[in-house]
């Protein structure tokens, strides 16, 4: 291990860099400061920063599934630094990135300012959730929609929500143009082309949706790269998970057609789909008696839709009863169109609005984050501008069922 003082910063590697200026164990080991692990990875293929939650992580060449993994490490690892892991207070940063030393100087906002883009029945409904819910960690909320006359009518609506007497502080909802959507820390993209309607469920209404959804996003992610953005950028709109990575393509690409690293980061990006899931999941395991155990053992994985991973206990896996469950939140969303009404009120609250008040919140939510390539759903939080994903001990039929799923992701973008 090389040990490193850089920008007031504490560093280590496994890699000598002649730039940075070398320190000893014991200075590094006696900080109480939070530590940062340099690597060189390819940007193509790896986050910017993340936070590091095993050692395992510090020796890995590559990521993608192992992500999820809790591998032991074979390297030997000091016991003090060891101990600055399990407390979630080693970073680590691919230098590869040409702004990498900007994550060293991340603050949190104290109040979060969060814009909304699409005030259709998906983003309106969300919108409604965090006005209700978000006064703890929300200022304000900019909404824009290319209809002034929905606009107008969101803004004086959610704005005339409010309990008498009620002491909790609310957002204050401003109607904004499109040139300050990003503006903002959090930008909510919820725009959609298109919703098939009752009666097309025959259809691939993921691919419907990913060829023009894709279209009006890319347009948003050249916008956050000209302005600069640095906050998150949050997709709503299906499919996320295909629709993150079309994004950070599109955010990445010059006018003329080359890719660069100047737009969005990997880590910026993420995807917002797996929390109606999990809801579905949970909804449907209380009807079965040898599902319960659901709620306090089982997570799900993957994409909003084909390719979706419900693991009915993530200590005691059940293969036979995680396809049940994953089979009925697959198709949870046709039971509601067989009552004649379109299913957004669930993703809209479950994926939207809670998923992002926990995000804001570091709290353990739902959504899709960049994993070698790929952007795959799973249980994360965000802790001081850095990912944590959660980790396990994965069986293999488990194990094997999102690897498909991985591969599956590949191939269509």
């Amino acid at each position: 291990m090389y040990f490193y003082q850089h920008k007031g910063k504490i560093m280590f590697s496994v890699k000598e860099f002649p730039f940075l200026t070398k320190i000893d164990e014991e200075t590094a080991k006696n900080t109480n400061e939070q530590l940062y692990y340099l690597k060189e990875l390819n940007p193509l293929l790896s986050r910017k920063g993340y936070r590091v939650t095993y050692p395992n992580q510090l020796f890995q060449k590559e990521e993608g599934l192992n992500i999820l993994l809790k591998d032991t490490c074979d390297e030997k690892v000091p016991h003090w630094l060891f101990s600055k892991v399990e407390a979630r207070d080693v970073v680590s940063l691919n230098i590869s990135y040409h702004d990498w030393e900007e994550q060293l100087n991340y603050k949190g906002p104290s109040k979060w300012k969060v814009n909304i883009a699409g005030l259709g029945d998906v983003g309106s409904t969300l919108l409604i959730g965090l006005r209700l819910l978000g006064g703890d960690y929300i200022d304000e909320i900019g909404i824009y929609d290319r209809d002034i006359n929905k606009l107008n009518r969101w803004e004086k609506e959610i704005n005339q929500i409010h309990e008498f007497g009620a002491d909790k502080k609310q957002p204050i909802v401003t109607a904004i143009p499109l040139n300050e959507v990003f503006d903002c820390h959090l930008f909510v993209f919820c725009i959609a082309a298109r919703v098939p309607a009752i009666g097309e469920e025959d259809v691939d209404v993921r691919m419907v949706q990913f060829n023009q959804n894709s279209e009006i996003l890319s347009t948003y992610g050249q916008l956050a790269r000209e302005k600069g953005f640095k906050g998150i950028f949050a997709v709503v709109s299906d499919p996320v998970d295909l629709l993150c990575k079309s994004l950070l393509e599109s955010s990445n690409t010059t006018a003329t057609g080359k890719r660069d690293f100047k737009g969005l980061a990997p880590d910026q990006i993420r995807g917002y789909g797996l929390g109606v899931m999990n809801a579905r999941a949970l909804y449907y395991s209380k009807e079965l008696q040898r599902a319960k155990h659901y709620e306090l053992e089982g997570r799900a994985f993957g994409p909003h839709g084909d390719g979706l991973v419900i693991a009915d206990s993530i200590s005691n896996y059940n293969d036979e009863i995680s396809l049940l469950l994953t089979e009925k939140a697959k198709t949870a969303n046709l039971r509601v169109r067989e009552t004649g009404f379109k299913p957004y009120v669930a993703p809209a609250l479950s994926s939207g609005a809670l998923s992002l008040l926990a995000t804001i919140g570091g709290e353990w939510h739902y959504s899709a984050t960049y994993m070698g390539g790929v952007y795959m759903g799973a249980l994360n939080r965000l802790k001081s501008g850095f990912t944590e994903v959660e980790a396990y001990n994965l069986p293999k039929a488990l194990m094997t069922r999102l690897t498909e799923t991985y591969k599956q992701l590949e191939r269509i973008i």
